[in-house]
């Protein structure tokens, strides 16, 4: 039985990032559910490294701090002063100095690059014995690429920066991807014998493999199927760009497992997200995090999910939810807000201009419009009337509202809590009920109504009110008069 291969990942992510004129540094730039640090190290995830090192330079804190979160086994090596790649891996190969058999060598902002092409190049690499493989590509402007200079025989001869290049090597379309696989020791010897004689004055990867090419090591190319993969992010403007082809490629994936999204170019799902068959996501719609969408469900349009949990048959219109689960075949919306740890039962209603906020809301019970939910659980078939608010907060804490099943709740009432409704309770509407209501009672809170007979006429005569009032009276006395005189 063969020996596994020895690998070490070695991700590049010191750079400042200048033109991105952010606080933030550039790996830590966010697209579709990750960071473009974080799609790097999940694209090379799947080669089950024996150890990952992240060169970090300019806010290293900030970059070790989100290494923590999304790759705790990652090693962070500092960087201190940015002198070129080849000083960077050579500084994150003096961090494991037991490396051996593959290194793989990959700049942290190529967020499209996709896992199966990492493995590709890594294969070829080992099944080449090359001491050197650079991915390549075939773009149609390479203009600011490195480009990959071959001899008469097609062979690698070497990879030169655009900015020390001849106009004849600046017209080749083969760029450099920014991402290699080399043997560990060939390249530590290599690393040892680089120079600054160049237009930055700094280490350049590349020049390795003219080095390892002169002692008459294998180097090789190996070249990327689709040249988007191999795209990188220097300012804002290129890193929408990204975000749109990667928008592109998330979506086609989905349509083509069965989902149905009926209008790409306004649907952003995150690369976290998940979505079952049948779905239908409408326009303007934003899955974001760790949602998952279910079976046959109806999201959008106009409508942001993030870390939210649609239950199959489901529907939701032009809502928001953030932390939400939404049972099999419940509705919300539209203009509903579910926050933290809303909670809806299958067949469940939410319905216009409802906000909620850590509720349960049991099976077939509906909250249909002009309410807030906080802090509460609604049990079964019970319908919460329009206008009410569950007051849940005294100024210091929050207290809890519970409502039973097959309750039915007034118009425009507030429950101040801590109360409890019983199963099958009524209660009137306009009431404020600030006490506990028995299993099958009505309850009723309000003060009786008082009709104060010709208020209008008295304090606010010479207004159009007082004048209509005027006119209703004397009509009423005219069919009161007929009505007298016809007994």
């Amino acid at each position: 039985m063969s020996q596994p291969h020895l690998r070490t990942v070695v991700v590049l992510a010191a750079g400042e990032g200048k033109r991105m004129k952010s606080s933030l540094p550039k790996v830590l730039h966010p697209l579709l559910g990750r960071t473009l640090l974080g799609h790097v190290l999940a694209a090379a995830g799947p080669l089950g490294a024996d150890r990952t090192v992240v060169v970090v330079g300019h806010g290293a804190d900030q970059v070790r701090e989100h290494l923590s979160e999304v790759a705790p086994g990652a090693t962070p090596v500092l960087q201190e002063r940015q002198l070129g790649t080849g000083h960077a891996v050579r500084i994150a190969l003096d961090a494991v100095p037991d490396a051996s058999g593959t290194v793989v060598v990959i700049n942290g902002d190529v967020p499209l690059l996709r896992p199966e092409t990492v493995q590709a190049l890594v294969e070829a690499h080992e099944e080449a014995a090359a001491a050197a493989t650079v991915l390549a590509a075939e773009v149609p402007d390479p203009t600011g690429l490195g480009r990959i200079v071959r001899d008469v025989q097609g062979q690698l001869e070497q990879i030169v920066e655009e900015r020390d290049a001849t106009p004849q090597q600046r017209a080749l379309r083969e760029i450099n991807a920014g991402i290699y696989a080399f043997d560990a020791a060939r390249l530590r010897e290599a690393l040892g014998k680089l120079s600054t004689d160049n237009d930055q004055g700094e280490e350049y990867l590349t020049d390795v493999f003219a080095l390892l090419r002169d002692a008459g090591e294998p180097v090789a190319v190996h070249c990327a199927a689709d040249h988007v993969e191999t795209l990188g992010c220097n300012d804002r403007v290129e890193l929408a760009a990204l975000r749109g082809l990667l928008r592109d490629r998330v979506n086609e994936s989905w349509m083509r497992t069965g989902v149905s999204i009926l209008d790409p170019h306004t649907t952003w799902i995150d690369v976290t997200v998940t979505v079952e068959r049948d779905a239908v996501i409408d326009q303007n719609t934003q899955l974001q995090g760790a949602t998952t969408v279910g079976e046959g469900a109806l999201v959008g349009p106009d409508t942001t999910l993030v870390d939210t949990v649609v239950g199959a048959g489901a529907s939701i219109v032009r809502s928001h939810a953030l932390g939400a689960e939404v049972g099999p075949q419940a509705s919300v919306g539209p203009y509903a807000y579910l926050r933290p740890e809303s909670r809806l039962g299958r067949k469940a209603k939410v319905g216009t201009f409802v906000e909620t906020k850590k509720a349960s809301i049991g099976d077939g019970s509906k909250v249909p419009h002009l309410s807030y939910v906080g802090d509460a659980t609604i049990g079964e078939h019970s319908n919460i009337g329009a206008a009410t608010v569950f007051v849940n907060y005294d100024g210091v804490r929050k207290h809890h509202t519970t409502i039973g099943s097959h309750a039915r709740t007034g118009a425009d009432n507030m429950f101040v809590a801590p109360v409890r409704v019983g199963d099958g309770a009524y209660t009137a509407a306009g009431s404020v009920i600030t006490g506990d209501v028995p299993p099958g009672a009505m309850a009723v809170a309000r003060g009786q109504q008082r009709n104060v007979e010709g208020w209008v006429l008295r304090k606010r005569a010479g207004t159009d009110a007082a004048e209509a009032a005027r006119r209703a009276g004397e009509g009423a006395s005219d069919t009161g008069g007929a009505a007298s005189e016809g007994d």
